[in-house]
């Protein structure tokens, strides 16, 4: 399951996710915000394709146009308005646990950096909970809703998970920002990415 298709998945499961649309090159984007446009394609392996992150309006179009032009008939351009994590992670959702990693601000850091502010872990087969690392960096209300949201992914994605795979999410609490790079509104749950992962 590439990226978008995850993205397809989310939306079935009603999970919150990236509001992304289709790109076509004739879009009028707002220009006081900063938008994401990336390439996407419909299934299969989709690492390393052209995106733009987080640039204006006026780039994205630039940048959107120019991934049309050289895409493949049945891949895609997608866009959406670019988003700050204030705090972010994982669900990793297997057959007997669940386990929740986060960490400060962007993903890249526990992807990349490898840095982790909290692993929680909850086993299904005795409703064990652990937690390592700092118990508080999640709020009780934000536990409770990402624990919500990964078992309406568990039951919705069981049979793959039955099948000796798990279920991994990304998500974040992010914050809407202008083209100045200001805060704007408050914060909120978005799932990025979901993949099923042989084990």
């Amino acid at each position: 399951m590439n990226k978008l298709e995850g993205f397809y998945e989310l939306d079935k499961m009603n999970i919150p996710s990236v509001p992304w649309r289709h790109f076509t090159g004739e879009e009028s984007l707002d220009p006081n915000l900063l938008w994401t446009v990336r390439a996407a394609v419909q299934t299969g392996k989709d690492f390393n394709l052209p995106r733009a992150i987080g640039v204006t309006a006026e780039e994205a179009m630039a940048q959107g146009r120019e991934f049309l032009a050289n895409l493949a008939e049945n891949d895609l351009v997608i866009y959406y308005p670019y988003f700050v994590a204030i705090k972010s992670g994982v669900i990793d959702i297997q057959e007997n646990r669940t386990i929740i990693e986060a960490v400060d601000k962007d993903l890249w850091n526990l992807t990349t950096r490898g840095h982790k502010d909290l692993t929680i872990i909850v086993n299904h087969m005795n409703n064990d909970y652990s937690t390592y690392g700092n118990s508080s960096f999640l709020e009780e209300g934000e536990v409770q809703e990402l624990l919500k949201y990964a078992a309406r992914i568990r039951s919705a994605q069981r049979s793959a998970i039955f099948a000796n795979s798990s279920v991994l999410v990304e998500w974040c609490y992010a914050v809407n920002t202008n083209v100045k790079r200001e805060m704007l509104g408050e914060k909120y749950l978005v799932f990025m990415e979901c993949r099923t992962i042989d084990t």
